[in-house]
């Protein structure tokens, strides 16, 4: 596996800085037209149901992520980072570290599947 976590494709570093800046329409610029963001098994696809998604749930939420660990593991890009934001946070961890598995085709996101797993496996 490759370590990216200082050298992210550029796709996702605008993802990520949209994510924290914040910034709606840069964000949904980071996806392809018909990308799947499936979040703690919810899934959305397009731009209209990911920006629906991402106004609630990102941007109303204020959340930031701060990037732990980046590595390609074959084709996806696998990113561990910390989040934190207005959310309820009365059951999870802290601190918050969820795992975005990222497909690229193209430099768009074309699918994108944020977990927040009990275990990570380090190599």
């Amino acid at each position: 596996m490759q370590d990216l976590t200082h050298a992210l494709p550029d796709v996702i570093a605008a993802h990520i800085a949209a994510h924290n800046r914040p910034d709606p329409d840069a964000f949904i610029a980071t996806f392809a037209a018909d990308a799947l963001l499936n979040d703690a098994q919810r899934e959305f696809v397009g731009h209209d149901a990911i920006r629906a998604w991402a106004d609630k749930e990102i941007f109303g939420d204020h959340v930031t992520m701060q990037v732990e660990s980046a590595f390609r593991h074959h084709a996806d890009i696998v990113v561990h980072a910390r989040v934190d934001g207005d959310f309820d946070k009365s059951k999870l961890p802290d601190p918050v570290i969820l795992s975005y598995y990222f497909s690229l085709d193209a430099g768009k996101i074309a699918q994108l599947i944020i977990l927040l797993n009990k275990s990570r496996w380090h190599g």
